[in-house]
């Protein structure tokens, strides 16, 4: 058993929310190709502008069912020397950042996030494969997160 199946891990999912602000991504586009799809559409003589919004239509409903499944396979876990971050679910990451290594923890929001109570914990260290954003928390265990780990991370720095 490797320790990152360790029983003793308590993966953290991010916010139901988190779906929805992905739906919104893949609905914006879809809603402008519609749109121009139903203006081509009056054209005379070319009725098969239709597809033109009708492609990304199914296209947006069937990413519906993937947006649910990817945002739940978001996860992390607090370990005791290190932050453990997963995603994906056919080509999947899994990345431990320790504590010691970490320089700068941000917290981002964007618009849709705000309205939404949503934030992004992004962290930076010296290598960029490590480098972990971690999408669709509550706004407060984003801070809250973001404190824990600048606090472990000042406790624990390697090479200073």
């Amino acid at each position: 058993m490797s320790g990152l199946d360790h029983p003793n891990i308590q993966w953290r999912r991010v916010s139901n929310k988190y779906a929805t602000l992905c739906a919104f991504n893949y609905a914006v586009p879809t809603v402008i190709f519609a749109a121009i799809a139903i203006g081509l559409s009056f054209i005379p003589d070319n009725g098969w502008w239709w597809l033109f919004g009708a492609i990304p239509a199914v296209l947006f409903a069937s990413q519906i069912f993937f947006v649910v499944v990817r945002a739940r396979a978001i996860g992390y876990a607090l370990r005791q020397d290190d932050l453990v971050y997963r995603a994906g679910i056919l080509w999947s990451r899994m990345v431990a950042v320790p504590y010691g290594r970490l320089q700068l923890v941000d917290v981002h929001r964007g618009p849709i996030e705000r309205m939404l109570g949503l934030a992004t914990v992004k962290t930076v260290t010296a290598a960029a494969s490590t480098q972990v954003a971690i999408p669709g928390l509550p706004y407060a265990e984003a801070e809250q997160l973001r404190d824990h780990l600048i606090q472990v991370a000042e406790t624990r720095r390697a090479g200073l």
